[in-house]
């Protein structure tokens, strides 16, 4: 987001709306073509991921919930690293440049990178004829080699997540409508879901405790079953989770109670955010109990198991239940 020629439109837009987030000195104003991230002898580490209009965000959500998931969603990443969040570089790909919309988007994203100590480091912004795109890479800093990977989890470890699980998926069914709309009267309960759609909650309050205690982790984007089966792959193990033991809202565990969803919307909907992994059976305790007093919740949800098989999801009785869909997929 260095600035344009002198005059310009894009020149304009950025010292409007983009250039009172560069607090960084690093930043130099966005005056520069490149910005400096102070060496501290830590790791870097990078994360980028694009949030699209009709994608990830529907044409009429508010600019404001759009700019704070943009950047939660990679600080969600940076967390399950157990990386603290250092700055961040942005592309906004806009077709057209109205102040309705930019002025409350901006207002916002420097809120989050105020609250979130991740300031605006650069980008880039262009016109497009297609859909609006937003697309962030965040950097965050974790001491010389104790990034935490997904390639970690061992046979015996538990299996835990932060937060509640599907709530993001049912936000998305009730602006949606259809059946979850129609079935969820509870005004609360539905604004709380659509809260969780728009605005994630990254969990950095556990980055540090995630790397202190967790063999592996990640974030859960694509919905638990598809994120554990890819933590698992890439560690070479299996997992059997106790579908009882999996985190619901209130509202969730009501709507899957009386059937108006079935347990795979929840656990392969995506969108929760929520950090997910491995923790060795006898540093559990302390792991939850270090989480608590970072105001965050966990569950624990079973246990990683020797093999390669995808992992099971079991019901009360101990028995396997088939799921169709694991995880959203792009492609």
């Amino acid at each position: 987001m260095a600035s344009a020629p002198s005059g310009s439109g894009e020149d304009s837009l950025i010292a409007r709306y983009f250039r009172p987030l560069a607090t960084d000195p690093g930043a130099f104003d966005l005056n520069d073509d490149a910005a400096a991230l102070g060496s501290t002898g830590d790791d870097i580490v990078v994360t980028t991921d694009a949030i699209v209009e009709g994608v990830h965000f529907l044409p009429d959500d508010p600019p404001d919930t759009i700019a704070r998931k943009a950047l939660r969603v990679n600080l969600s990443d940076l967390a399950a690293k157990g990386a603290v969040p250092a700055g961040f570089v942005l592309t906004l790909a806009l077709r057209n440049a109205e102040e309705s919309w930019l002025k409350p988007f901006a207002a916002a994203l420097g809120e989050d990178a105020r609250q979130f100590g991740c300031p605006l480091l650069g980008g880039d912004t262009v016109s497009t004829p297609g859909p609006l795109m937003i697309s962030i890479t965040a950097f965050g800093r974790v001491p010389s080699g104790k990034m935490v990977h997904r390639s970690g989890a061992k046979p015996g470890d538990r299996v835990i997540v932060t937060g509640t699980i599907g709530d993001a998926a049912l936000g998305l069914a009730v602006l949606n409508g259809g059946k979850v709309h129609a079935d969820l009267s509870d005004a609360a309960a539905r604004d709380m879901l659509i809260s969780r759609y728009r605005v994630p909650q990254p969990r950095v309050g556990v980055a540090e405790i995630v790397r202190e205690y967790a063999s592996a982790a990640m974030d859960v984007s694509d919905g638990l079953a598809g994120d554990l089966a890819k933590l698992c792959a890439v560690s070479g193990v299996s997992a059997a989770i106790d579908l009882d033991s999996i985190p619901l809202s209130d509202a969730a565990r009501d709507l899957l109670s009386r059937g108006v969803v079935g347990i795979e919307t929840l656990i392969a909907g995506g969108d929760d955010y929520e950090v997910l992994c491995t923790v060795a059976d006898d540093r559990v305790t302390a792991f939850t109990q270090a989480a608590e007093r970072a105001g965050v919740a966990l569950s624990s949800i079973g246990m990683v198991v020797a093999g390669s098989a995808v992992p099971k999801f079991l019901d009360r009785q101990g028995r396997e239940i088939a799921l169709k869909r694991r995880s959203y997929s792009h492609f």
